[in-house]
């Protein structure tokens, strides 16, 4: 199949094809079906659709080979040219639980017990084989398309998610409406694990995790930190520019602060617990706990000095790290992490000033996209569920008229964008990215949001200009989102192919012979004077290897010196966006990386 064919190929979501949703769901009972036929003794517990597929959790004593997993789809397709009807029957939680306990399934009593509604909905699969299941499916197993179905991969998973239990093996698997779709969908999988961000960060030196530091918790080596440092510099000149403060806040804090903002009360199971002077004390006014969020700390600054509407708008600003605690089995590699660094800010303004402030850090996110390259994005105004009122805290008409806000922003601006309620944060409602990666896959980066909660809170004021003390609303905003995230997927977009403003090195010297050794550092000297990222290869392999080492290295820019160039005061310059430049002046080549770095664009 082409890669023009390939790249006209929708591949819904799940959530976005009902069609799918029964195809996806029907797989993975006859999955299920296929996995007990193979192997008796094997416990069958959940098995629901995902965005791209399906997958079934089992208790089985033997742990599943790749050759179990190919014989696991060789009897799926016996299953599915069997034609089996695929019936819905609905019985009373005293008949379901009596023929629970007939077939002896444990996982299946404790799934019972925790679905709230009766009648009982049980799905079967011919004659032989059922489960516990709301649906929908397929009519019958005929319906599937055996070309378009695949068994992934294995992986562990614990029971109901919680680590003090049963250890469960999750095969994962995938179905399509055709088997273009499932070639589609492996070529861009393929192409994912080319660009794994971890895969690539280890081979390009940028990060590392470590079992003695522990899990979701990243350490930079000193090429991912010039990384992260340049995309922090980049956004701390703008925010400069647009009247930002920059401020620092603390890593730990009294519980009672976050008591004050709610966090507490919403994420304290997501909150790493410290220490107290007195262990009865941990969760008084008296313990301390790791931050799950920086607001409250910078509220604090501003509350420290009394404002008035002439100091307004407050904009401050903090690449600060939080810490949330996140079960093992959601981390990631850099997306799902436990310590992270949000390009977090804060801005207090007066009721009058929210709209035209919303506006201009959209705009502030919007040039930091442009200037990333990241171009595949929509809108997501993430509301509050008026059935769920309990996740939220504040007055109705707070939230109405901070989605208001909202709504009028992304009117103004034109935006592509939907409506998800249920998405907002527990104090206001949000403006998010979606970005769409090389992939098409989903990931949010930056958030604006407007919050009337906070400030009523922690009783903030400013003075007005007849002299009354007045409420400020409050914008958070982070461009980036999380650093980390913003880092794996950044890796991935460019397949580590960064460019050259972004590059960790950003021009790599490669002297001919151990005669060129002390030019070719005299000239990394100069161009480290001139604030290019610079390295000298001083491996003293063959010039073929040098490139080709420099090449995997995804170096923009190579500077090959030999004794021709040592004389002239010259480099041979080979580029990866515009391949071989010939021999130029080392002043020629400063000038124009200077101007290159400084206008993002290439060499």
């Amino acid at each position: 199949m082409s890669s023009e064919v390939a790249e006209k190929i929708k591949l819904p979501r799940t959530s976005e094809s009902e069609k799918l949703k029964r195809i996806r769901h029907t797989a993975s009972h006859v999955m299920a079906m296929a996995v007990q036929r193979l192997f008796p003794n094997a416990q069958v517990t959940i098995g629901p659709w995902t965005e791209y597929g399906f997958y079934y959790d089992f208790d089985h004593p033997e742990p599943f080979t790749p050759e179990d997993l190919k014989a696991i789809k060789k009897e799926m397709v016996k299953i599915i040219k069997q034609k089996l009807p695929v019936q819905r029957e609905v019985v009373t939680r005293e008949e379901a639980k009596r023929r629970i306990q007939q077939i002896q399934a444990p996982y299946k009593l404790e799934i019972l017990d925790s679905i709230p509604e009766d009648p009982i909905s049980i799905y079967h699969l011919g004659d032989t084989w059922w489960d516990l299941c709301a649906g929908p499916h397929v009519e019958n197993t005929g319906d599937l398309n055996p070309k378009a179905i695949d068994v992934e991969s294995v992986a562990g998973a614990y029971w109901r998610g919680d680590a003090n239990r049963q250890q469960l093996q999750r095969i994962y698997g995938t179905a399509w409406e055709t088997p273009e779709q499932l070639q589609e969908y492996q070529r861009r999988k393929a192409e994912a694990q080319k660009r794994d961000h971890r895969k690539l960060g280890k081979e390009l030196g940028l990060f590392i995790f470590s079992d003695p530091v522990g899990p979701g918790l990243p350490m930079w080596t000193p090429k991912g930190t010039t990384l992260r440092n340049t995309l922090e510099d980049f956004l701390k000149q703008e925010q400069l520019k647009r009247g930002y403060l920059p401020v620092v806040s603390p890593h730990i804090a009294r519980v009672d602060l976050f008591k004050t903002s709610g966090h507490w009360q919403k994420y304290k199971d997501d909150m790493f617990p410290m220490m107290a002077d007195d262990p009865e004390a941990a969760e008084s006014e008296q313990g301390f706990v790791l931050k799950p969020m920086n607001c409250p700390f910078h509220i604090q600054i501003y509350k420290s000095q009394l404002r008035s509407y002439r100091d307004l708008p407050v904009r401050l600003a903090e690449f600060g790290t939080v810490y949330r605690y996140e079960q093992s089995g959601e981390l990631g590699g850099l997306t799902r992490v436990r310590g992270f660094t949000v390009d977090d800010a804060h801005l207090f303004v007066t009721p009058e000033q929210l709209d035209d402030e919303f506006l201009k850090v959209v705009d502030l996110i919007l040039s930091v996209f442009n200037s990333l390259q990241l171009k595949d994005f929509r809108a997501r105004l993430s509301f509050r569920d008026p059935a769920e009122a309990e996740k939220y805290i504040g007055a109705p008409e707070a939230w109405e008229k901070a989605e208001n806000a909202i709504r009028r922003a992304v009117n103004q601006l034109g935006m592509d964008f939907f409506e998800a309620p249920g998405e907002a944060a527990f104090y206001g409602p949000k403006l998010d990215f979606i970005f769409h990666d090389a992939l098409e896959r989903e990931w949010q980066l930056g958030t604006v949001q407007v919050d009337y909660n906070l400030p009523e809170r922690f009783d903030l004021e400013y003075t007005a200009s007849d002299g009354s003390r007045q409420r400020p609303v409050m914008i958070h905003r982070a461009p980036f989102g999380s650093v980390e995230r913003l880092m794996g997927i950044l890796i991935e977009e460019y397949a580590g192919d960064f460019p050259l403003w972004l590059a960790p090195t950003q021009v790599r010297l490669l002297p001919v012979s151990d005669n060129q050794l002390s030019f070719a550092n005299e000239t990394a000297e100069r161009f480290r004077a001139a604030g290019i990222r610079v390295e000298v290869d001083t491996s003293g392999d063959r010039l073929g290897k040098l490139i080709r080492n420099a090449e995997k290295q995804k170096i923009p820019v190579m500077g090959i010196v030999g004794q021709k160039e040592a004389e002239s005061d010259s480099l041979s310059v080979r580029t990866r966006a515009s391949g071989e430049l010939g021999s130029l002046p080392i002043s020629q080549v400063l000038e124009q990386m200077q101007a290159a770095i400084a206008s993002h664009g290439d060499f």
